[in-house]
């Protein structure tokens, strides 16, 4: 949501204070520890009486590296993506969704899923008329929570746009097949109707499905059981920050090689009563009943909070090497990924925007990529006061010279999908990949002047992306950037 700041180990800090002027470090790294230059020559045999020419030459060379990070090229650790998968406030199917993102549409609407009348905000982006049909059978589809039927069908189109269907699966190692889709909340509904059952009936009217439908594992876990994937299952709840954490852990289990393929993103299902009510109180909604789609709106000096939203966002990420094998058609590539925490305060960011910049930072050296190749920026811009120029001023402090850069608020149009929110704009950064065109943020009326670069105002543009990068934050101070490219064999 709206925070900004970081717990990154102490290195990556002592690493920038004793940095030279242009960029050079002297300091090397064990493990977590910094090992001081004096260790460095002790422990690998130099000699300490080295004269100053050789000094200056093997500094030179240090500062040069630096400078000129270099990507994975082995083609274990390279991941692509081969497959995605949504469910929307725009429907469920990826092209849909990114086509109504590039028209600009706004998928806010007044709330009708519980009566909201004598709430003091009225409005969500939630979504209507979904369909299960083909993905959850009659019985099950009936008794689950949205948010675990929102993860198998996004989960399941996600392995079926990588083109790996029940028989194709059936074909594989599924030991080497791991899933992990977070949520930030989890079975919402199912938790408030256990506790209703409680309160008002005893606890013998407590449904059996109560403690499983509610917890948060439960979506990898029943996507992997209907699925057979016998790898690594787990859940992450970073609150909004969730989706990009899946990502990032996903890559770094194919990467270790536990796994070829993980099925990760986030899902969510929070707008209820319970919900709703709970982030009234927290004073983080927008109020403007009046113009629900008109509400969201990242930067613009007339915001007055986030837009509940709702839905799943799941990539099939897999190896270059095994997608290759296997003939995989890949969409983008995953650079890498970078998670902090702000360490200061529950829902406010940091003002000095700390922990996000040191997060875009190490996504960057995680990618293997400088400032300068970055051209997308797809923000968290949730509409709150401080968050948004405090995302900004991050920005701004990592990447010296934003001319090129253009940025864009996905949730302007769909709302705060809270844990599922990283999902949904890590498909819309591929999709950007994939046809040039990147969606407008919409609602931009009268921007902050504090904000300089270019946030694709009202109107798509077309833009051809060399690196983007996707922001997700989360109450807590939980920070995460993940960053994608074109594939290049």
């Amino acid at each position: 949501m709206a925070s900004i700041a970081t717990t990154c180990s102490s290195g990556l800090i002592s690493r920038r204070k004793e940095s030279t002027n242009n960029g050079g470090s002297m300091l090397q790294f064990n493990g977590l520890r910094a090992i001081e230059p004096n260790q460095v020559a002790a422990s690998s045999g130099f000699n300490p009486t080295w004269s100053a020419s050789t000094s200056a030459s093997k500094s030179r060379a240090i500062k040069a590296m630096a400078s000129a990070p270099k990507r994975e090229t082995d083609p274990k650790k390279r991941v692509v993506i081969t497959g995605m998968g949504v469910v929307s406030v725009f429907g469920n199917n990826v092209d849909t969704f990114y086509d109504n993102l590039l028209e600009g549409k706004s998928g806010i609407t007044l709330i009708d899923r519980f009566d909201a009348s004598t709430f003091t905000t009225r409005f969500a982006g939630q979504i209507r008329d979904f369909s299960s049909v083909g993905y959850i059978d009659g019985k099950n589809d009936r008794r689950l929570d949205d948010c675990w039927r929102y993860c198998l069908v996004a989960g399941k189109k996600a392995l079926e746009d990588a083109n790996l269907g029940a028989e194709i699966l059936d074909t594989m190692d599924k030991s080497k097949i791991g899933v992990l889709v977070g949520s930030g909340m989890g079975g919402l509904s199912a938790f408030s109707s256990g506790v209703e059952s409680l309160v008002q009936k005893g606890f013998k009217k407590i449904s059996p499905f109560f403690i499983p439908y509610s917890i948060t594992n439960m979506g990898s876990a029943l996507l992997a059981i209907d699925t057979g994937l016998m790898g690594p299952n787990y859940s992450i709840s970073t609150a909004c920050a969730t989706a990009n954490y899946c990502f990032f852990s996903a890559a770094n289990h194919i990467r270790r090689g536990d796994a070829d393929i993980m099925v990760a993103g986030g899902t969510e299902a929070a707008i209820n009563a319970t919900g709703v009510g709970g982030f009234i109180a927290c004073r983080a909604l927008s109020q403007r009943n009046d113009e629900p789609h008109r509400a969201s709106r990242p930067w613009d000096q007339n915001r007055d909070g986030f837009v509940i939203g709702e839905g799943a966002g799941v990539l099939i990420m897999e190896s270059l090497e095994h997608a290759t094998k296997r003939g995989a058609n890949i969409l983008a590539e995953y650079l890498g990924g970078g998670i902090t925490c702000d360490a200061h305060h529950m829902t406010d960011p940091r003002k000095d925007g700390l922990g996000v910049s040191s997060c875009i930072t190490k996504c960057l050296e995680d990618s293997g990529v400088s400032p300068e190749e970055v051209n997308y920026v797809n923000c968290h811009a949730t509409s709150t006061l401080a968050g948004d120029l405090a995302e900004v001023n991050a920005i701004k402090k990592v990447f010296k010279d934003t001319s090129e850069i253009k940025m864009n608020g996905t949730k302007s149009m769909i709302g705060h999908g809270l844990g599922a929110a990283g999902g949904l704009e890590a498909v819309a950064c591929v999709k950007a990949i994939n046809t040039g065109w990147l969606h407008p943020t919409i609602n931009q009326d009268n921007l902050e002047p504090a904000v300089d670069i270019d946030t694709v105002p009202n109107v798509k543009k077309q833009h051809e992306v060399n690196v983007a990068i996707s922001n997700s934050f989360g109450f807590g101070g939980h920070n995460s950037v993940v960053a994608f490219a074109p594939f290049k064999p």
